[in-house]
């Protein structure tokens, strides 16, 4: 495992899902980018309630910074090419939303 903190626009919106035994996360796509220009879209998944709520109030392209395990991965494109991307499962996150005093920790 790779602690690894992530900052970037989230790409499209977040979406809350259930799992077999019926516990609740929200997965999204985070775009960052590269020293060189480019960007690397990381996927995230997050089980923390105050994450999860956090994610699912955010729209695409707001400013978001997550903390948390990540893996890298490599896929291929549709021309072929080997193009890396990031699975992150969240553990903290910090984004410049407003918060009012209904959020909780």
């Amino acid at each position: 495992m790779i602690d690894a903190l992530i900052a970037g626009r989230l790409y499209g919106i977040a979406e809350q899902r259930t799992g077999h035994a019926g516990s609740s996360y929200v997965t999204c796509k985070v775009k960052a980018m590269t020293d060189d220009g480019d960007s690397i879209m990381c996927n995230v998944i997050a089980f923390n309630e105050t994450i999860r709520q956090t994610l699912l109030r955010l729209e695409d392209g707001a400013s978001v910074s997550l903390s948390g395990a990540l893996t890298p991965k490599v896929w291929t494109d549709k021309q072929g090419n080997a193009r890396p991307a990031l699975d992150l499962v969240a553990h903290s996150l910090l984004t410049a939303r407003q918060t009012d005093s209904t959020d909780q920790e």
